[in-house]
């Protein structure tokens, strides 16, 4: 008994310890000496902190007012009548909202400007601290049928100061850029739709349009050496291109603001830009492959073989077909056609890019002949339309693409002999009257078609050996334009044929019908008329003719071309103007 209490209270002086240990103290409290027991660990003393006190409370700041932005103002001048596509000029700058960076623009008053925008001169220097948004071209131009090609830019200024040696005849958007860049002046205004009108009407005037405007009916004429169709002209040297500038201690900045809305200013881009050249009969055979065998396979492309060879796309009417060691006949009554495989030089030449396989000669050495000159092109890559395996084929388009403009070449035989018609199982030409319905439907199809932006049609019709067309010629020319092509050409004539063009407002736009183009690469000497030939320097622009150019040739030698003197080029001319059809 005496035992179990002496334990009961050894139990609870231990408890009483262990709590004594770890209880906390205040900071005032000096730290407990520790107690020793068995296997016991020795326990460190705990310091509680003091409490932080709560910090004083910051008074709110009054509110800051937001300042009011500083604004420049700056009063513009823009010369009156100058506009960009959907209004004035001035209008439309003035309008740009340039607030976030500063600048409020106001119509200058009283005289005074900060800026002032300006149209200047390619030949004129431009102040260093002037900004300049872009280049306008304009063209010189006179009605199609007009024989001149050349005007000087001096004669351009005094019509335009004086109204001599004849009138100056523009449009009023077109004025008032002339009045900014040559001054004051004394054309012969008229709306714009009027001006073709006006130019027939004065043959002693001459016009000025911008480059947007050109189409077939008016010739543009060259000023000094420099053709506006050139990819590569600079503006800096071109006498009607003129530069918008604006100008001011301020011009640097505020026209790079004001650059988006002038973007209508620039109007030519050479990006898009394609010059195709259409060419006549090319037969090299008999008397012309003699000279060619006697003076080498490019000797008739060495006079006109650089100047057509710049074009983008260089066509060729080739009537006869390629035969491996053709014999050369020089016979006045040979009509067996054909052309040995080397001839190929003279249109390699020339820059051939394309072939039109329309002629009547085309089986002339039999359906094995006709495949073996298919298989030529076709081996060598060489685009061709208008002769096939079969009739299919030859009645099939052939597109090409140049700087996105996509056209669609189609060619047909209007003509003798059956033999030279391709049928389904035969090799040939696609025979017109077999097939004209079709052809129509399909030329109205390509016209309609999006993935298409022209349309280019050859007949090989009946021969005639004088300027003026047929009248059934002319029905069925104008019914393939009517269709919706817009180039009609006429392949099949020995002598230049006349030419009609179509302007944007003609039913179908604008287009030419081409009766005739006369002999290229064919032998005949025996007159003057076929020793003669035409070739069609053709400008498109955005899927659009804008300019049909005519070039002008004369034989030599059996075999080459060369380009026609000035009065001959003056007798050509005449001849094809004077045989245009009525309209």
């Amino acid at each position: 008994m005496r035992t179990t209490w002496i334990i009961t209270a050894l139990c609870v002086l231990l408890l009483l310890t262990g709590c004594s240990q770890s209880a906390p103290e205040t900071a005032a409290t000096a730290a407990p000496a520790t107690v020793t027991l068995p296997a016991a660990t020795t326990v460190p003393a705990t310091e509680t902190l003091a409490p932080t006190e709560t910090p004083a409370a910051t008074a709110t700041p009054e509110p800051t007012e937001t300042p009011t932005p500083a604004y420049e103002t700056l009063g513009l001048a823009v010369p009156e009548g100058l506009s960009v596509p959907g209004e004035p000029l001035g209008a439309a700058l003035v309008a740009v909202d340039l607030d976030a960076d500063g600048y409020v623009l106001e119509p200058a008053a009283g005289g005074a400007s900060d800026l002032t925008v300006a149209v200047v001169g390619s030949l004129e220097a431009v102040p260093d601290r002037a900004y300049q948004f872009g280049w306008r071209y304009y063209a010189p131009v006179a009605p199609f049928d007009t024989v001149e090609d050349l005007v000087a830019e001096n004669d351009l200024r005094m019509r335009w100061r004086e109204g001599v040696p004849g009138p100056l005849v523009v449009a009023a958007d077109t004025a008032a850029v002339l009045t900014s860049a040559w001054g004051p002046g004394q054309p012969q205004l008229v709306a714009a739709d009027a001006l073709l009108g006006a130019l027939q009407a004065d043959r002693a005037a001459l016009g000025i349009v911008p480059f947007e405007a050109l189409e077939p009916t008016l010739k543009v004429l060259t000023v000094g050496d420099l053709s506006l169709f050139d990819a590569a002209l600079e503006p800096a040297n071109y006498p009607l291109a003129f530069s918008l500038t604006l100008q001011g201690e301020r011009a640097q900045m505020v026209g790079a603001l004001l650059a988006p809305e002038t973007s209508g200013w620039e109007n030519r881009d050479a990006t898009r830009l394609t010059r195709l050249v259409m060419t006549g009969v090319t037969a090299m055979c008999r008397l012309t492959a003699a000279r060619m065998e006697s003076y080498g396979t490019a000797y008739p492309a060495l006079v006109i073989g650089e100047e057509l060879s710049k074009a983008d796309i260089t066509h060729v009417s080739n009537e006869v077909p390629f035969v491996s060691g053709c014999p050369v006949d020089t016979s006045a009554d040979n009509l067996t056609f054909c052309s040995d495989y080397d001839y190929w030089d003279a249109l390699e030449a020339i820059g051939t890019d394309v072939v039109g396989l329309s002629g009547n000669h085309v089986n002339d050495f039999g359906y094995d002949g006709a495949r073996e000159s298919i298989t030529y092109y076709r081996d060598r890559e060489i685009p061709i339309y208008g002769s096939g395996l079969n009739e299919t084929e030859a009645c099939a388009p052939m597109f090409y693409e140049h700087n996105g403009n996509r056209l669609a070449f189609l060619a047909a035989l209007a003509y003798e002999p059956s033999y030279a018609w391709a049928t389904d199982d035969l090799p040939g030409a696609c025979y017109f009257y077999n097939n004209k319905e079709a052809l129509l439907a399909r030329v109205a199809e390509l016209a309609a078609d999006p993935e298409v932006d022209m349309v280019l049609v050859e007949l090989q019709y009946e021969e005639t050996y004088v300027p003026y067309p047929t009248p059934n010629q002319v029905i069925e020319f104008r019914e393939l334009r009517a269709a919706g092509a817009d180039i009609v050409t006429g392949v099949q004539s020995h002598v230049p044929q006349a030419w009609e063009p179509y302007g944007q407002s003609d039913e179908g736009g604008s287009g030419i019908i081409i009766y005739g183009l006369g002999n290229l690469f064919f032998d005949q000497m025996w007159s003057w008329e076929t020793r003669t030939g035409l070739i069609a320097r053709h400008t498109i622009y955005e899927g659009r003719l804008i300019n049909s150019e005519v070039l002008t040739t004369v034989l030599e030698d059996y075999a080459q071309p060369r380009w026609a003197g000035a009065d001959e080029r003056v007798e050509i001319l005449t001849r094809i103007y004077g045989g245009a059809p009525e309209r």
